[in-house]
């Protein structure tokens, strides 16, 4: 029954309707239209523990980690962009659960940080993975992270590099708008220990956030849920004052069951957070970053390289030393 709906849903949106089409913003709630939160079966973690069946940390990695919803992240690796998140969207809907996925290759990615340089070759290769990315998914339900990084990133970029960023970020978004009537879209917009509410609040503007569901914060980071909240209703009450808007949130709580020691490259000490949920004191609570990859060559992570799973660190994480 709930695919007929689905089906029937589907064909009305495509009908030459006189009404303007709504922004991703208002896109239906993928969270209702599943039964909960897609486990990547796949995961660096979970191929950790498969292969490594034996191992006394295995059981623990396993229950607390491996099991848990999470993002996958899609870039320059994927292959063919469409396939793949048509690919990762179909098994979640196949299963009726809801994915979540990060958007990780704009054109100059991390630009400034240097740890995860990369990204498309320019930014029409951008403007064309995105559309492809967009399209992999369809009218499916999922929860779509947009580029992590991208408007943080500004220390060392002139003003004609951050149009540019601008420009693509808000690309991206109307690409979903056109293409993906069931899924959420947020910015990346930082965390606490970023920059000013006020300065976030018109980078988010700026790169097309009234086309977006929402905006994202902490990924890969450690700040609480607590002060995550607290940072998002200053940013909005800057969205409020300044444009007349304001928009929901979601907090990466993969790694914020200790707080921040205000190191952010593989510290020690941290903990995982709580589970992927709805609700929890924001929109969403998403492991958005897995627990045990490392951030770079850096910290307990030292000699690793950034996305590698380093089964140590999962483990300290989970019992928070």
């Amino acid at each position: 029954m709930r695919r007929q709906i689905r089906a029937l849903t589907a064909a009305l949106i495509a009908l030459p309707l006189t009404l303007t089409v709504a922004p991703s913003a208002h896109a239906a709630d993928p969270t209702t239209m599943t039964s909960g939160f897609y486990v990547d079966p796949n995961s660096t973690v979970r191929q950790w523990v498969a292969a490594n069946p034996a191992d006394g940390r295995t059981p623990a990695i396993r229950a607390s980690v491996a099991d848990t919803p999470m993002a996958r992240w899609f870039g320059a690796w994927s292959g063919s962009i469409g396939t793949a998140t048509g690919a990762y969207v179909g098994a979640a809907d196949h299963g009726d659960k809801l994915p979540v996925l990060v958007a990780y290759n704009i054109y100059h990615r991390d630009y400034c940080g240097g740890h995860s340089a990369g990204g498309a070759a320019s930014p029409a290769a951008y403007a064309t993975w995105i559309a492809e990315f967009a399209g992999g998914i369809g009218q499916r339900p999922a929860v779509v992270v947009l580029e992590p990084d991208s408007l943080g990133d500004y220390g060392c970029m002139n003003q004609a590099q951050i149009s540019e960023r601008e420009g693509m970020i808000t690309r991206a978004l109307a690409e979903f708008t056109r293409q993906t009537p069931n899924a959420w879209v947020y910015l990346d917009a930082g965390n606490p220990g970023w920059g000013s509410p006020a300065t976030v609040a018109q980078r988010l503007h700026g790169a097309g956030l009234r086309q977006a569901r929402g905006f994202a914060l902490n990924i890969s980071n450690y700040y609480t849920t607590a002060e995550n909240a607290a940072y998002a209703n200053a940013i909005n009450a800057e969205l409020s004052a300044r444009y007349g808007y304001t928009r929901p949130f979601v907090v990466d709580t993969s790694r914020n069951g200790n707080g921040s020691n205000g190191q952010w490259c593989n510290p020690a000490g941290r903990r995982i957070g709580t589970p992927t949920q709805k609700g929890g004191g924001a929109e969403m609570l998403l492991w958005i970053k897995t627990p045990g990859e490392s951030d770079g060559n850096c910290g307990v992570g030292a000699g690793s390289s950034a996305g590698q799973f380093l089964p140590e660190v999962a483990y300290r994480m989970i019992h928070g030393y």
